[in-house]
């Protein structure tokens, strides 16, 4: 496995021909580090699903570098669905839509609809562009971590979680930390109205505001699988509870403007919800590095990308809101 740190456009070059050659490369976008593979080359996606242990009903993204390729993987796409794609592409937003022909069930999981993205990083874009260039029709990558663990948001976190599952032939672009720092939205795409599966930074309000309709928010008693939808999901090795009762020793995770209890080790202090996003991963990660066996989290409240975070942390505690007594935050 070799790195490239701040790639040049020689060595995104290398990571496009790497990736037609059936290798993984690791790359930065802007949520968090995504581990990719040609989408129609199902040795090369199998690998992906080997070295995350993700079970293989589980269907991946597929990463494009233009709308102009939408036609390629989608068919029988709804006017909202185009409007969201105009919007906010490149951008934090995956579309799940009915799947043409060059979708295959190694892809999708064996659904009739495909997962799509157009990431905005130049790192990630120009791969893509590469790929594409060398007649590649799109990169499937999930988040480069183990399943159901914390997606990483730098290169230094994917070498920490994956270099034992991949290959000397690998690549790892390293592009820096993540400007966001959680997952893209989720939209279905696949019905009259769109449906929220996973909320990320285009919010359920952008979302209402650039299709005219109302949105349902919807995961877990959804019947289209996607990524992160699990009650279980970003999960560290610590123990997280959603509150404000801690006790000594706990990891403490929570706005600047909250003081940090007596006897707990501060994590991040985040300053609004955009700095909350951006550092979450790494403060839970922080937690296992410490060897915390309990991390502490004061949720944000609030709709947009509060609703994220709330979600991400939601899963992190196990898919239990556990909270320590009365003196408990609500959400």
């Amino acid at each position: 496995m070799q790195v490239f740190t701040k790639p040049t456009q020689n060595e995104i070059k290398m990571a496009a021909k790497s990736l037609r050659d059936g290798n993984l490369v690791a790359f930065p976008t802007e949520t968090v580090y995504g581990l990719g593979a040609d989408a129609v080359n199902e040795k090369a996606v199998s690998r992906v699903y080997s070295a995350k242990g993700r079970p293989i009903d589980h269907p991946l993204i597929v990463h494009i570098s233009s709308v102009e390729n939408l036609g390629k993987w989608a068919i029988d796409i709804p006017d909202y669905a185009t409007k969201l794609a105009n919007e906010f592409w490149p951008g934090p937003m995956t579309l799940i839509l009915k799947k043409s022909e060059l979708a295959q069930e190694f892809i999708t999981g064996g659904q009739l609809s495909i997962g799509l993205r157009i990431p905005n990083q130049q790192v990630a874009l120009k791969l893509l562009e590469e790929f594409e260039g060398l007649g590649g029709l799109g990169v499937a990558a999930p988040s480069a971590n183990r399943f159901g663990s914390i997606s990483p948001t730098t290169a230094s976190a994917v070498e920490i979680e994956l270099s034992s599952f991949l290959g000397s032939e690998d690549l790892i672009l390293d592009g820096g930390q993540c400007m966001i720092g959680v997952e893209s939205s989720i939209i279905d795409c696949t019905k009259a109205t769109p449906v929220v599966l996973r909320p990320g930074a285009v919010s359920v309000e952008m979302i209402e505001s650039a299709t005219g309709f109302g949105v349902l928010l919807n995961s877990i008693k959804s019947d289209t699988k996607a990524s992160g939808l699990l009650e279980t999901h970003y999960a560290p090795k610590a123990q997280v509870t959603l509150g404000m009762r801690t006790e000594p020793g706990d990891g403490f995770l929570a706005f600047a403007d909250i003081p940090t209890p007596i006897g707990t080790v501060r994590l991040a202090s985040p300053k609004n919800n955009e700095e909350y996003a951006q550092v979450l991963y790494s403060a839970l990660r922080l937690g296992d590095q410490f060897g915390l066996k309990h991390i502490v989290v004061v949720e944000p409240t609030g709709e947009g990308l509060a609703l994220a975070i709330r979600d991400r942390l939601h899963k992190a505690a196990s898919g239990k809101t556990r909270r320590r007594e009365a003196l408990d935050l609500q959400p």
